[in-house]
This record gives structure tokens, sequence and C-alpha cells, in this order.
């Protein structure tokens, strides 16, 4: 992965974030700066996963990329939302 890749996948990985909430029901006991680092590294492991698989060198938008990232990025939401969900603030 280069330091573009890397770049965008932070980038995109913000995004990532915020659209991993959306699809998922209910409300996430998580802070945004959590959710932004889960969408980050979501989207580093999705653009890892889309590289081994090959589809992430398509020309345009690589969407089955950025649908592996969403996927990633919801289940770490959902996880950490779980882990944090019983903690008192």
């Amino acid at each position: 992965m280069t330091v573009t890749g890397i770049i965008t996948a932070i980038i995109v990985g913000l995004i990532i974030g915020a659209l991993a909430r959306l699809v998922l029901p209910g409300k996430q006991n998580i802070s945004i700066l959590l959710t932004i680092l889960v969408g980050i590294v979501a989207a580093l492991i999705g653009t890892a996963i889309a590289a081994a698989v090959g589809v992430s060198d398509t020309p345009g938008i690589d969407w089955i990329e950025l649908v592996i990232q969403v996927v990633i990025a919801a289940i770490g939401v959902s996880i950490v939302g779980a882990l944090r969900g019983g903690r008192a603030r």
C-alpha cells in the first residue's frame, strides 16, 4: 500500500465511520472521535482485503471496496458500542 493509498484510506475512513453509524439500527453509544477511528481502521483493513481479492484497482470508483469498508466499519462500531455500552460516563 502506497502513501497515497494510506492517506486516501484515512480520508475515506472519516466518511466510512459516519456511514457505518447510519447503517446500524438504533443508538450507538460511542463518541464521534471513536467512530472516526473505527472508520479509519476499517478503511485500511477494507483496502487491504480489496487488494488481496483483486478488486481495488478498477477504473472509476471502487464500489466493492467501499462496501467492504462500510461492512467492516459497521461491525467495528457495533463491537465498540457493545464494549462501551455498559460503562458509565
